[in-house]
């Protein structure tokens, strides 16, 4: 797998998407119905996706059948679809094409003359909403293809006539390799999905040849370790960014203007620029910040208008989203799933006027579970409360693992699990006090949890 099919969509005017709701393929429906394309789909749910897509005029159908992809000329599926789904089968039989959504992806992001690939384990859907936010409140007229909801679009995406493309770029099965960046942008490199790399050095390796793809510039994190052992000695134009580091573009006299919330000065080559304060709370926001100003600045945007935007953004949805309050109780909900994103999301807000904070947790996939165990055990009691769900298995059999969330209960001395989100729901809401937050953790439909809270927290308080 490098680079992307430049031929794709030669001759195809016809295009089904399998699981057309979800939203990841949201964005690629925006952008090429925009130009023209005829674009049917089909999804298991409904959902305010599917509602949109509908409103643009596109047939949707509820499930999925064989007769859904006759007459269409290029099936499009995502990652989520099951290798026997009735439409796939039945486009292989007519010999119709089908594709995976990153293919597709790189195909798109190819279209437009400087895709702008943010990757990196952490931090990654953080930076690319605010690099758009930065490009759209600019005038740039970007496209974006998101992996969280960017308040100011409403959406996870848009289609753009402009220069640049501004992409999430996921590692997870080599997908970001289908991309041919002409920015590329590495925040971190942690150790996560190495149930599919295998090892660090593989993870480190895959990185290494997503920077090779690069037309134009590699913009790296100078502080982080693995990031320049990835980069090192590779052959493209470098700009690093940093705090700790004499980075190309640093962060100096970085501080704290409220609880948990940070500004600091720019500093290009040595020389002092633009003053920042961000809209989203945590230190390790800076990062994100700094690796949005480099893009932004590279395709045109001022220092100016590039303090504005990350300061106007107030965060992607599922990343330390604040969903309201239930009897002085805060709820709010954050996509963390790995123990370093759980550490600075905790840490964060912890330093914020709380007076105590719970964390909701679920785990995701029994192999990430057993393999970080002692990091979440770690982590997690940074937290007042650790209320824990059921491993979410994704991809994976409870059967073929051993590894359960009582293990993970049994190393956080205090903590208590639940099998139900009810369960969680009702104990968080009986124990919590006003004036604390509830956290939900997780990258599985934890958010579920959240949302639960919220709803009985409001029955309760109209049967008072």
């Amino acid at each position: 797998m490098n680079g992307f099919e430049s031929n794709l969509l030669d001759g195809k005017t016809r295009l089904h998407f399998v699981g057309i709701g979800g939203s990841g393929m949201f964005p690629l429906v925006q952008i090429l119905h925009a130009v023209g394309y005829e674009i049917t789909g089909s999804d298991a749910g409904e959902g305010d996706i599917v509602d949109r897509e509908r409103a643009m005029g596109i047939p949707v159908y509820r499930g999925h059948a064989a007769e859904n992809v006759h007459g269409t000329q290029l099936v499009v599926y995502t990652a989520a679809i099951l290798p026997g789904n009735p439409e796939l089968a039945e486009a292989r039989r007519l010999g119709i094409p089908c594709v995976e959504r990153s293919v597709l992806l790189g195909y798109v992001a190819n279209t437009y003359p400087r895709p702008v690939c943010i990757a990196g384990t952490h931090g990654k859907t953080t930076t690319t909403a605010m690099l758009t936010q930065v490009m759209v409140q600019a005038g740039t007229d970007p496209a974006a293809v998101i992996g969280g909801k960017l308040p100011l679009l409403d959406a996870y995406g848009r289609y753009g006539a402009g220069r640049e493309i501004i992409v999430e770029a996921c590692e997870y099965h080599n997908t970001f390799l289908h991309l041919v960046p002409y920015l590329s942008v590495i925040l971190n490199i942690d150790d996560d999905h190495l149930e599919f790399f295998g090892s660090m050095e593989n993870l480190k390796a895959a990185f290494r040849r997503f920077a090779l793809l690069t037309q134009n510039t590699v913009v790296a994190n100078l502080d982080d370790a693995n990031t320049l052992e990835a980069v090192r000695d590779v052959d493209r134009h470098m700009v690093t960014f940093g705090i700790e580091s004499t980075a190309d573009v640093r962060a100096v006299n970085v501080a704290e203007y409220r609880p948990s919330f940070y500004a600091f000065d720019v500093q290009v080559q040595g020389a002092k620029g633009v003053h920042i304060r961000l809209g989203v709370p945590g230190r390790h926001n800076v990062y994100n910040a700094l690796a949005a100003y480099v893009c932004a600045t590279m395709c045109g945007c001022t220092p100016e208008q590039c303090a504005a935007g990350i300061e106007a953004f107030r965060g992607a949805g599922r990343r330390f989203e604040f969903l309201g309050e239930v009897n002085g109780v805060t709820i709010a909900d954050d996509y963390a799933h790995h123990p370093t994103e759980l550490e600075a999301t905790l840490k964060a807000a912890k330093a914020m006027d709380y007076k105590q904070v719970w964390a909701v947790f679920q785990p995701f996939t029994y192999s990430r579970t057993q393999m970080l165990m002692e990091d979440f055990a770690r982590v997690l009691p940074l937290a007042d409360h650790v209320v824990l769900t059921e491993i979410m298995g994704s991809r994976e059999r409870a059967e073929d693992y051993t590894v359960r969330t009582a293990d993970l209960a049994a190393r956080i001395p205090g903590s208590v699990w639940f099998q139900t989100f009810g369960q969680v729901a009702d104990y968080v809401l009986a124990h919590a006090r006003p004036g604390d937050l509830v956290i939900t953790l997780g990258c599985g439909d934890i958010y579920k949890a959240a949302r639960l809270m919220m709803q009985k927290g409001a029955e309760k308080a109209q049967q008072a």
